[in-house]
């Protein structure tokens, strides 16, 4: 519920930025309201990998999740820019979508070598 709490708001933001014209504040806002989600996920995630009787090759699939931290860090960075140049927030908002537009290959790497392993 956290994280589509947090999606929820995304609609309201992504308005908001095209009524304002891009100013700071609402792009800075909308910073918040991107990381959030990112940061509710990885909770999500970690909460998943930590589960009793949960199938270690789904921790080992995940990995490090460098796009999931490269994601949360972008955010971060983007708000405060967010206040000095607006556009340039615009521009890492739309450069990690574009990163996450790159299939996720790491589920199925981890079931093809289970697969091979005979499991």
């Amino acid at each position: 519920l956290h994280l589509l709490f947090w999606l929820s708001l995304v609609p309201a933001g992504t308005a908001w930025l095209g009524q304002t014209g891009f100013a700071s504040i609402p792009v800075a806002i909308y910073g918040v309201i991107v990381l959030m989600p990112a940061v509710a996920f990885t909770i999500l995630v970690l909460t998943l990998i930590r589960a009793p009787g949960q199938n270690p090759r789904f921790a080992a699939a995940l990995g490090r999740d460098l796009k999931g931290k490269i994601s949360i860090a972008l955010y971060t960075v983007s708000i405060p820019v967010a206040l000095a140049q607006p556009l340039a927030s615009i521009a890492i908002f739309l450069f990690v979508a574009a990163l996450w537009f790159v299939p996720d290959r790491r589920f199925e790497q981890s079931a093809i070598d289970g697969d091979s392993a005979g499991g």
